[in-house]
């Protein structure tokens, strides 16, 4: 790497801190390139896992960060974040159940926290200039922190792979246990795991059973079913099997029953926000589960119109949630909308996890609309069936005169 004339006006930096190989080689890039600038390492445990966490600290200090912050937000990311989200039925591109996106603007958010205690003047991440989390991690700083300035290292930086990366860091003998010959690219949170690279990168490629890492294959996934009962009170799962549960604790339940039963698989090719497309393999077993139980419930409790609403109100919201504007009236505005459907939401379903599917096969709940006595086809009170006949000519009232008229 070429030398560096150093920059200035950045005293201390907060930079999101994985400690993978791109952040590793961040902070000793910030050092060289911005004079005296201290460098505060910060990590979001948003349920990556422990061994994720393990040694990050250290590892963060060695590489040149004067301290390290890691924050707990697993509890936070599902009951603030992730619940209020699936209660709009936000579903991006009609099968992506948005887990990278949903957990970025509580990081953000927790980063500029950390940055305003230890009075820092800029924050950085190690996100790359071809991909959607640059956006989401800026949108939020703008909306959060418009006055503090941006470092992105691969905007800037004269590294374009990953063999460059660890040159940089063998030459400065920072240790690291990345490797040339990785794979895949992984995020991991409490909700999901998305896989990129690899054999992904061809679409005409079906992905190995290396690529999946919370889920069996269905295939192997147990010959008999297993039945799950999910309560929902206002949109939010509260109980599994009878057992109350904290947001995060019902999530982790279910992503290990479901994650036995192969649940949770897609692979898509979707649209990025920078405009190019990119394929990747998803993993989001217990949120599988979620989004069938609520809505199960949704079917016996929103009429036509409402349902037809909250559907609208879902799309808007995929859009929002994956483009990076959760801090905005926007987003305000759509959850305040879904929340009076949301409170409908109230009633108990059974899933059946069998290879690869989550089905509900019992539903019911107080505020149901469906009735048995209404919809047989015997005799009821509420319906006579001759009704209908004004009701349809009323119905189709326009398409009769469009026809009896002879210029059109």
């Amino acid at each position: 790497m070429s030398a560096v004339i150093k920059k200035t006006g950045v005293k201390k930096v907060v930079l999101a801190y994985s400690g993978g190989l791109d952040t590793s080689a961040i902070i000793p890039w910030l050092k060289e390139t911005y004079d005296d600038c201290e460098i505060i390492a910060f990590c979001a445990d948003v349920g990556q896992g422990e061994a994720e966490l393990e040694g990050l600290y250290e590892k963060a200090i060695s590489s040149g960060a004067s301290e390290c912050h890691i924050v707990d937000l697993k509890e936070e990311l599902v009951a603030d974040y992730i619940y209020p989200t699936i209660a709009t039925g936000a579903i991006y591109e009609g099968t992506y159940l948005l887990g990278t996106s949903m957990a970025r603007p509580i990081i953000a958010k927790a980063q500029v926290e950390v940055a305003r205690k230890v009075g820092a003047d800029a924050v950085c991440h190690g996100c790359t200039g071809k991909g959607n989390d640059q956006v989401r991690f800026e949108g939020c700083f703008a909306a959060l922190a418009p006055d503090l300035k941006v470092i992105a290292p691969w905007r800037e930086w004269e590294m374009v792979s990953r063999e460059d990366l660890l040159d940089y860091l063998a030459e400065r003998n920072i240790e690291t246990t990345a490797s040339a010959t990785k794979i895949y690219s992984r995020d991991a949170n409490a909700w999901h795991i998305s896989h990129e690279g690899g054999e992904l990168e061809d679409p005409w490629n079906e992905p190995t059973k290396g690529v999946w890492t919370m889920t069996v294959a269905p295939e192997d996934a147990p010959s008999e079913p297993e039945y799950v009962t999910i309560e929902v009170e206002q949109g939010k799962i509260t109980k599994v099997n009878g057992e109350a549960l904290s947001p995060y604790a019902a999530l982790m339940v279910l992503n290990e029953v479901a994650g036995a039963h192969g649940v949770g698989r897609i692979d898509i090719t979707e649209n990025r926000l920078v405009g190019m497309k990119s394929r990747g393999c998803y993993e989001t077993p217990g949120g599988t589960v979620m989004f069938a139980a609520l809505r199960a419930v949704e079917e016996l409790v929103l009429d036509k119109s409402s349902r037809e609403w909250r559907e609208q109100i879902g799309a808007q919201m995929a859009h929002l949630v994956y483009d990076g504007r959760w801090f905005t009236p926007l987003c305000e505005s759509l959850l305040g909308a879904s929340q009076p459907l949301a409170n409908l939401v109230n009633g108990e379903v059974v899933i059946k996890l069998y290879k690869g599917q989550a089905q509900a096969v019992k539903k019911r709940s107080p505020n149901s609309l469906y009735s048995e006595a209404f919809a047989t086809f015997g005799e009821d009170d509420v319906y006579n069936q001759k009704d209908a006949e004004g009701f349809i000519r009323l119905y189709s009232l326009a398409s009769r005169i469009r026809a009896l008229n002879p210029k059109i």
